[in-house]
């Protein structure tokens, strides 16, 4: 998604672009209903060459609009095209009106929808409700959605599918299933979140020619970390450099029995550049970590007396990885909590905190759905509803930087929350929260503020899962993810 911008707005933001372009900068509407129809003609072409077959579905408003545009620039190609509209064609009104009626001027009909798609349409295009939908949607347009979804052909949708709703990307009843959607003149951030990402496929973008300047004022929901700031974070290394000057890393877990998951957060620090990573872990587990990656200093401990040496070398804690909820891991909780070196959390010990909560401004949190729920006493649901919502609730409460996993992971900052589109579903598997607690750990340790250290690390490790899923997601493992790190951080 790297030739996406940026920038990601809400509806609201969005419409608001729309209007100042037209009504203060005085580009007719009907121009940039002709633009996007243009962009996403071309897109159509270049994505999938052989439909040579179309048939698009419109509603009303300029949703419905641009697809009547669309039809119009496809037939003039020399394709096949049919339209059907779910909304009487009289009833149009504006650009809407308009596009339908230089789609008649041309020779193409419109035929109303009776509950039949054309069973040899190769590509079908969705202009049927665009980025307003605030109910569920129901009667024809939900039988249009779900015989959409039922039909071979591949699917465009314009602007976001019919059925998402623009901010929160909740499904409202039903929704398009797009192989491709084409966004116009924002990103909407319910492209990005909720349930959105099952539904919208390849995302494209079209800014549909509307000036930078055209936008001052208006202010975006949130920033996708991009390229850029991998760059600018991950700078060369001087020749002169040594193991002291990139970090001495921490990692405190692994009760009885639980030695992966420090192991795997330990690598993790190692392949993202930490120069020195130190485990204070259960005593059972010493002799394994060694045996298993040398590279590592592990140290087997009783309890948090044997914690101050370590801390007195170390630049940052990484705290959780395979903690359990054993007494030896209270007592360690108690006394870590009041620590004032800069840490990032993970695992048991968000699950100890969410028990007994407290405000900490060097510390970052790193909770799954479900942890974040345990923090904030609500049901995951409830999370995944409004994340922005809840990042900014866990934010609230707890202080410090809020890295909130999952699909689209958010992070928390002092202005624009950083979102990571990067990343797959076969991530979704054991260890991979503890391989990013060692990314984030390491780059702290090399010297960035822990926001920029946990919205580089979301990327960082995202980028390396992409990698590793190339030869398919199922069956990706955290160590596949491992191997990958250093090709990421080495921009």
């Amino acid at each position: 998604m790297e030739s996406l911008p940026a920038h990601i707005y809400s509806v609201a933001a969005v419409r608001e672009t729309d209007r100042t372009t037209i009504e203060d900068h005085g580009v007719p509407g009907y121009t940039l209903m002709t633009r996007a129809g243009e962009a996403a003609v071309a897109a159509a072409l270049r994505r999938f060459p052989s439909a040579q077959r179309w048939q698009v579905l419109c509603g009303a408003g300029n949703n419905g609009g641009d697809g009547y545009v669309v039809a119009r620039l496809a037939m003039a190609r020399g394709i096949t095209v049919s339209v059907l509209s779910l909304v009487d064609p009289d009833k149009l009104s504006g650009d809407a009106a308009t596009a339908c009626a230089d789609f008649v001027a041309e020779g193409g009909v419109v035929v109303p929808w009776d509950g039949q798609l054309d069973p040899e349409a190769t590509l079908l295009v969705d202009a049927v409700l665009g980025s307003g939908l605030e109910r569920d949607v129901g009667g024809e347009f939900a039988r249009a959605v779900n015989a959409i979804n039922a039909h071979p052909a591949v699917v465009m949708a314009l602007d976001i599918p019919a059925g998402i709703q623009g901010d929160p990307g909740a499904v409202l009843g039903c929704a398009v299933r797009a192989d491709l959607t084409i966004a116009f003149v924002g990103l909407m951030a319910g492209l990005f979140l909720g349930e959105a990402p099952d539904y919208r496929g390849v995302l494209e973008f079209a800014d549909l020619q509307i000036p930078g300047a055209y936008r001052d004022g208006i202010e975006p929901a949130m920033r996708r970390i991009d390229e850029q700031l991998l760059r600018n974070s991950l700078a060369k290394r001087q020749r002169t450099g040594h193991k002291g000057d990139y970090g001495h890393v921490l990692i405190i877990g692994g009760g009885e029995g639980m030695p992966g998951a420090v192991r795997l957060a330990g690598e993790a620090a190692l392949r993202t550049g930490a120069g020195l990573v130190s485990v204070a872990t259960h005593p059972s587990h010493a002799a394994i970590l060694v045996a298993s990656r040398p590279e590592l200093m592990p140290h087997g401990i009783e309890g948090p007396d044997a914690l101050a040496p370590l801390i007195e070398r170390a630049d940052v804690i990484a705290f959780g990885p395979g903690l359990g909820r054993s007494e030896w891991a209270r007592t360690l909780f108690e006394f870590v909590r009041g620590l004032s070196l800069p840490m990032v959390w993970d695992a048991d010990a968000l699950n100890w905190l969410a028990a007994q909560p407290g405000k900490a401004s060097r510390r970052v949190l790193t909770p799954h759905p479900g942890e974040a729920g345990r923090l904030l006493g609500l049901g995951v649901q409830e999370v995944q509803a409004d994340r922005p919502a809840a990042l900014s609730a866990l934010r609230d409460k707890f202080g410090g930087t809020i890295v909130l996993k999952g699909a689209g992971t958010l992070v928390s900052t002092d202005g624009l929350p950083f979102l990571c589109t990067a990343g797959n579903p076969g991530m979704g598997s054991a260890g991979m929260g503890d391989v990013l607690t060692g990314v984030i750990a390491a780059l702290v340790g090399q010297g960035l503020d822990l926001r920029t250290a946990a919205a580089v690390g979301v990327e960082v490790h995202a980028r390396a899962g992409d990698r590793a899923a190339a030869s398919g997601e199922r069956g990706l493992i955290a160590s596949d993810v491992l191997r990958e790190l250093r090709a990421v951080v080495n921009p």
